[in-house]
């Protein structure tokens, strides 16, 4: 028989993109359009795997459960795995594989896209002059050339973030716990503190994992010590960002301006149509509201090359799986 996945959070993309990989695999994909929670758990009995996402309810009561029906994999379609508790897998014998890799290109071009359609005030003019408003006043932008960026964290995305600002002609501040000191060599980058990189740099642009340590990384300590208009880029996960600090320093002009791809409170809303709905969350919807701010919806993964390598990993991560291979992806 074939393997059995339960699929949470499957949105129409999803289906398409899974559905033309599975031929290579063969697999008995059930998809559902709930997150998986505790109130969800139950569609999970008699399956071998389960696929998740980013916004899944992932805790210790939800893995137990699980075990309970037999399930024997938690299979991410994503990077992270913060919404995972892998020590309950553990503890409950269910592995736990993910996609660690999709397509650094596709983030670090979007982390540009941001930091560009910020600066040049790219969104208001669009608005203005499909009004018939061609004035100029309040666009007024910066040479990205010249300009320092700090980049938090130097993984795959990083990385590819840094040969394209390089391209500007920026010079390219970096903090990580383990660093490539051959590739900072080769790309001219300097390694330095946090709070080294908080004082240099006009544009700060995050790539750290959420871990304990980088919860809320961005703060009202951090943001004082920032340079005055500051501005800041999160394609990251949410929680790297307190979300009332950083309103407070938007509103007093330290932070000059954010571009968030993700939210810390963003299961609720993204990947969601709430137009139709007030927005409840007062935080959310006074970023939306303000002119120096973009909001979009966890997109920065969303290319056709990048979707398209999340199905094959995470398809053969499963296979891997059922036979007894080496999971490659495991997260330990």
């Amino acid at each position: 028989m074939a393997t059995k996945i339960a699929f949470f959070d499957a949105k129409s993309y999803d289906r398409d993109t899974f559905n033309k990989v599975n031929r290579q695999f063969g697999f008995d994909i059930c998809y559902y359009k709930e997150r998986l929670s505790m109130n969800t758990v139950s569609l999970t009995q008699g399956v071998d795997a389960v696929c998740i996402f980013v916004n899944a309810e992932c805790e210790e009561r939800v893995i137990q459960r699980m075990a309970e029906y037999g399930v024997k994999l938690i299979a991410l379609r994503c990077a992270g795995f913060n919404n995972v508790d892998v020590a309950a897998a553990k503890k409950y014998g269910i592995k736990v594989v993910r996609v660690p890799a999709y397509s650094p290109h596709a983030v670090a071009e979007y982390a540009v896209t941001l930091m560009l359609t910020l600066n040049r005030k790219v969104y208001r003019s669009v608005n203005r002059t499909r009004e018939g408003n061609f004035k100029l006043n309040g666009l007024l932008g910066f040479d990205m050339y010249g300009k320092t960026v700090g980049v938090v964290g130097m993984g795959k995305i990083a990385k590819e973030l840094i040969k394209i600002l390089k391209g500007f002609g920026m010079n390219i501040l970096a903090y990580d716990l383990y660093p490539d000191l051959n590739f900072a060599k080769e790309y001219d980058v300097k390694m330095v503190s946090l709070d080294e990189l908080y004082e240099g740099s006009d544009i700060i642009s995050l790539h750290c994992p959420l871990t304990e340590e980088t919860k809320f990384i961005i703060n009202s300590d951090s943001i004082t010590k920032m340079k005055y208009g500051v501005m800041i880029i999160n394609t990251g996960r949410g929680k790297l960002i307190k979300t009332e600090d950083l309103i407070d320093g938007l509103r007093s002009h330290q932070v000059g301006a954010a571009g968030l791809d993700v939210y810390e409170e963003e299961a609720n809303y993204f990947y969601e149509d709430r137009s139709d709905k007030m927005i409840d969350d007062d935080k959310l919807a006074l970023l939306l509201m303000m002119p120096n701010v973009i909001v979009t919806s966890h997109q920065a993964f969303f290319t056709q090359e990048a979707t398209y390598n999340i199905a094959v990993t995470t398809l053969q991560n499963v296979l891997d799986f059922t036979e007894g291979k080496e999971l490659v992806n495991e997260v330990k």
